[in-house]
């Protein structure tokens, strides 16, 4: 596959993710990863400290399903919208084992219950993805976040 067919699909994939997020389709949000595909949310200074903790943390896609069961169940938060604008993905490289590293910087902007939008995050996807079955997936998918400042409704996946 040449550079340039890699960067459509690669911006394909961002975009429906961003989808699945902003329309509130979040059942089909683990099906982006891998069975063991990991997620993380941290800080630009976290990540280059290399602290593995993050915001939230998964490391496979049942995490990931058990995440969104409690988000749709358990989880008690403000009623919140996301809008992801997702910049041009960017390879990295390409291993031997046919793992894809990319990265992506995004924004999101988040609107509330009464109408309030503010800029929620910027930062980058840091990306190490394979192609199964025809389709790329994240093996993993870290956002990392500009800010080290984190708001306490952090409740919907970046």
């Amino acid at each position: 596959m040449d550079d340039a067919a890699l960067l459509m699909r690669l911006a394909a994939l961002n975009t429906a993710y961003a989808s699945v997020i902003d329309t509130n389709r979040l059942e089909e949000w683990p099906d982006f990863f891998t069975e063991d595909g990991f997620y993380r949310i941290t800080s630009a200074s976290n990540h280059a400290r290399g602290m593995q903790a993050g915001i939230v943390y998964a490391d496979s896609r049942d995490m990931l399903h058990d995440r969104v069961f409690a988000l749709r169940r358990a989880n008690i938060y403000e009623a919140q919208t996301y809008r992801h604008v997702v910049g041009m993905p960017q390879v990295l490289g390409r291993d031997a084992d046919g793992v894809i590293r990319a990265e992506a910087p995004f924004l999101v902007v988040r609107t509330m219950r009464d109408g309030t939008m503010s800029l929620f995050a910027a930062g980058r996807y840091l990306d190490r993805l394979v192609e199964r079955e025809g389709r790329l997936l994240f093996a993993a998918r870290e956002a990392i976040c500009d800010s080290p400042n984190f708001d306490t409704l952090l409740a919907i996946p970046l």
